[in-house]
């Protein structure tokens, strides 16, 4: 049965990352950012060559009107120089013919002479002067020919040449106007779409290797890093450029780079757990043996043997204490602090006991404190947070040498309460905590001060400290040395607790 569910979890993961492969895989060239790109830019020229192709249509229509007026102007001053007093009906049509128009009109010095017409029309739909015209009014008129035109009578009038004084002036049908704009119209269209897919390949392949392909770059190492994280080989080399995307690189390299030490620091971490989980079970054998043969002691009738025996006894307990507690940290909880009143000069009492000091090494142990202080805390886990700030502290003034420390080495535990919060204080004169420690404060396996140190003492200390509600802090100092504060706050009293003490003492 394990073997069947270990191989369906196996199977059920390949098929995740297979759903994850398919999602992540490009899905052809259009619905990339590639192809969408290359839409996008053909749809935008070509919206920027509509608008050029209005006022270029509209221009187009003006100057086939002036093309008009220009001829017939040209036949009517040839026919006005004739001074006749009518064309031949067949030099009209010829006239009429050459200039494509159904009647020209000369207007000279305030009068209007008609000198060529064929069969003249019962109305005219539109009329149209070419001496001043504005874009606006030339867009509107282009529009309408192409939309409504084709076999409308119109009129179109103008100066010739730079005389203000004399006009021409024809009468014509636009179907011919209308077919010209429309053979112009897809003449423009096809140079358009050329010069927008032109356009566009261009600025498909340069973005496409400035900005599409080093994101595809970035995308696929994200990939192929989750796919093994722990390979080295996974890790995204970066660019030497300055330009955002390759800044982006950088980034996820260091990205990539941190995540795999954490990841390598996790599995070793869960390896120690599960090495230190084995050996917590003989050990727990060894120090209940030793706690039977202590509680002998105590039946010894030697003064030096009852003196040290209680110390020796709650130095085991707590030992068997730890031991029951060893794999808290690496399982992310610790157990809620048992808080009560207690004496804090007792606990430092306790403290300086156990770190028994060697008064030859010439380090002292000063308490600066009032004897009935007291603080509401978990007394085993208080005890915890004070002995490992100032074994770190006795510690780095044992490797401190007499002639670099040029004063005393001192540990001082100072305490003082104000109002309902309790604040302690670890000072030492030694060397003080180097920089990469002040950095990594309170992290696991990174924020040791000392060579061969795992940054665990502190980690725990933080975290004992925060189950109490209070802060523990590195206090910069003038001078050398290392000083770390503690603060712990009284539990809140409920309303009922304060009821119910005050009818007691009543």
């Amino acid at each position: 049965m394990d073997s069947e569910q270990g191989g369906n979890v196996a199977r059920e993961g390949k098929a995740d990352k297979v759903g994850l492969a398919r999602l992540c895989r490009p899905t052809g060239i259009f619905g990339g950012l590639s192809g969408k790109l290359l839409i996008l830019t053909v749809v935008f020229m070509s919206l920027a060559e509509v608008l050029i192709f209005v006022p270029s249509v509209a221009n187009m229509r003006l100057r086939w009107l002036e093309d008009r007026l220009s001829t017939a102007a040209a036949a009517a001053i040839a026919i006005d120089g004739l001074q006749t007093a009518e064309l031949p009906r067949a030099l009209q049509k010829e006239t009429l013919m050459a200039t494509g128009t159904r009647a020209i009109v000369l207007r000279k010095d305030g009068t209007s002479r008609l000198l060529a017409t064929a069969e003249m029309p019962a109305s005219v739909d539109d009329m149209y002067d070419l001496s001043d015209v504005s874009q606006l009014t030339a867009i509107k008129d282009a529009l309408h020919t192409l939309i409504f035109g084709g076999n409308r009578i119109i009129r179109v009038f103008g100066p010739v040449g730079g005389d203000a004084g004399t006009g021409i002036e024809v009468v014509l049908k636009d179907t011919r106007l209308r077919n010209a704009m429309l053979a112009y119209s897809r003449s423009v269209f096809l140079v358009s779409i050329l010069i927008s897919l032109f356009t566009a390949t261009l600025i498909f392949f340069a973005i496409n290797r400035i900005m599409i392909r080093p994101i595809r770059r970035l995308t696929d190492s994200m990939q192929a890093y989750s796919d093994d994280p722990e390979d080295p080989g996974r890790i995204l080399v970066p660019d030497r450029g300055r330009d955002e995307l390759a800044v982006a690189g950088r980034h996820l390299a260091a990205m990539q780079t941190q995540l795999q030490k954490t990841l390598k620091q996790q599995k070793n971490l869960a390896a120690l757990g599960l090495a230190v989980s084995k050996i917590n079970h003989d050990m727990r054998n060894i120090l209940s043996a030793a706690q039977l043969m202590s509680d002998r002691l105590v039946d010894v009738d030697d003064p030096m043997v009852k003196r040290f025996a209680p110390k020796l006894l709650r130095t085991i307990d707590r030992a068997v204490g730890y031991t029951t507690e060893v794999l808290s940290y690496g399982q992310t909880s610790e157990s809620a602090p048992r808080r009560r009143k207690l004496h804090l000069v007792e606990l430092i009492a306790e403290v300086r006991d156990i770190l028994a000091i060697d008064p030859e090494s010439g380090v002292e142990f000063l308490e600066q404190l009032n004897s009935d202080l007291e603080v509401d805390a978990d007394s085993e886990q208080l005890f915890r947070v004070i002995h490992n700030l100032c074994r770190n502290a006795h510690q780095a003034l044992i490797a401190f040498s007499d002639a670099e420390a040029g004063s005393v080495k001192r540990i001082t535990v100072s305490a003082h309460r104000i109002g309902s919060v309790v604040s302690i204080t670890v000072d030492d004169t030694g060397p003080g905590m180097p920089q990469k420690a002040r950095e990594n404060l309170f992290t696991a396996f990174r924020g040791s001060a000392r060579s061969g140190g795992t940054g665990l003492g502190l980690a725990i200390a933080r975290e004992l400290v925060l189950a109490h509600g209070g802060t523990i802090a590195l206090v910069e100092k003038p001078v050398a040395g290392t000083q770390f504060r503690i603060e712990i706050p009284d539990r809140p009293v409920s309303l009922d607790d304060y009821r119910s003490k005050s009818l007691q003492e009543n």
